[in-house]
């Protein structure tokens, strides 16, 4: 299982490449929602996501022999992004195996950060294809279901505890589960008695399955959040979430629009679908939230494209 002291050294050794990111008060949700709100904003992290803080601490444990030898990923969004940025900062070689149907903008932009891309025909040839250049010596690099990823994960949630000591309540998104078992391991060492609650769509719900499984269940996402698109979630998020987790929320894609329409027009924010369902949840979950609580929304990310955004306004007026 994941340590305070492992989500330390993560934070310590990440931190010359990555941003200690900004947290600030919301007024307007904190009316709205009827308790203080504060948002954390991950989604000015390097290339867009908390996926960095992972990948940088996941790559640099490797060693140099290792990274030497190249490394290769899997990843149809955020995690393609950050592997293809901290390869660059690290001059690490790096081949990213991604679906065809990954959004155009984390193909472009993984290519532009230097990371040669791999498309596949979907997920599972990804995954095949990863695998058959590992055997030839790259180092693999797992997007969720990682120690080290995780650990690095969850040093975001050291930043937000240090920013907000009263804090009672926190909301993350769940695509498979490594940042959500980041941040319980965190939380739980040092206030346990925080509420964590987790959020994914309807049509994505991978933890929800395995929740009522009591083990991973494979599923077929069809989100239009890719970055909540896992097919599957991380044992050990699993296993955290199973003995942690507040409650599971589920929301609509309509929700997470609307979620991400309110952030544009009234914080002047431009968060992903994964971020804005955050925001989603609380809504649903606003009657059980006292007045005295202070709930941080987790804003994971914001790589959905302008082009993106606005069919998503579109589907709101239809």
């Amino acid at each position: 299982m994941i340590t305070l002291d492992d989500i330390r050294a993560a934070a310590e050794v990440a931190a010359p490449y990555t941003i200690r990111t900004p947290q600030r008060a919301s007024p307007a949700l904190s009316q709205r929602l009827g308790c203080q709100v504060s948002l954390k904003l991950e989604m000015v992290q390097h290339s867009g996501s908390f996926k960095t803080r992972g990948a940088f601490h996941q790559m640099l444990a490797l060693g140099d022999a290792a990274l030497g030898r190249g490394v290769v990923a899997v990843s149809g969004g955020n995690f393609a992004r950050a592997v293809a940025y901290c390869s660059g900062v690290l001059g690490v070689d790096a081949i990213v195996c991604m679906p065809q149907n990954a959004p155009a903008g984390s193909i472009a932009a993984t290519r532009d950060y230097g990371a040669e891309v791999e498309l596949l025909p979907d997920a599972v040839a990804a995954f095949a294809r990863a695998d058959e250049l590992a055997a030839a010596g790259r180092s693999a690099l797992h997007p969720f279901d990682n120690r080290e990823q995780m650990a690095g994960n969850g040093s975001v949630a050291l930043e937000i505890l240090q920013d907000c000591p009263d804090l009672t309540d926190i909301i993350v998104s769940i695509g498979g589960g490594g940042l959500i078992a980041g941040v319980i391991a965190a939380v739980m060492a040092q206030k346990p008695d925080l509420r964590v609650w987790g959020v994914e769509p309807i049509k994505a719900p991978t933890m929800q399955r395995a929740l009522a499984a009591g083990e991973i269940v494979n599923i077929v996402p069809g989100s239009l959040s890719a970055t909540l698109g896992g097919p599957f979630v991380g044992q050990a998020a699993l296993d955290l979430c199973q003995a942690h987790l507040e409650d599971l929320v589920l929301v609509s894609d309509m929700e997470m629009i609307a979620a991400q329409q309110w952030f544009i027009q009234h914080e002047d924010l431009q968060p992903e679908l994964a971020a804005t369902s955050t925001l989603a949840a609380a809504l649903r979950i606003k009657d059980r939230l006292p007045a005295d609580a202070h709930l941080a929304l987790l804003i994971c990310g914001c790589n959905d494209s302008d082009a993106d955004i606005a069919r998503y306004a579109r589907l709101l007026e239809e």
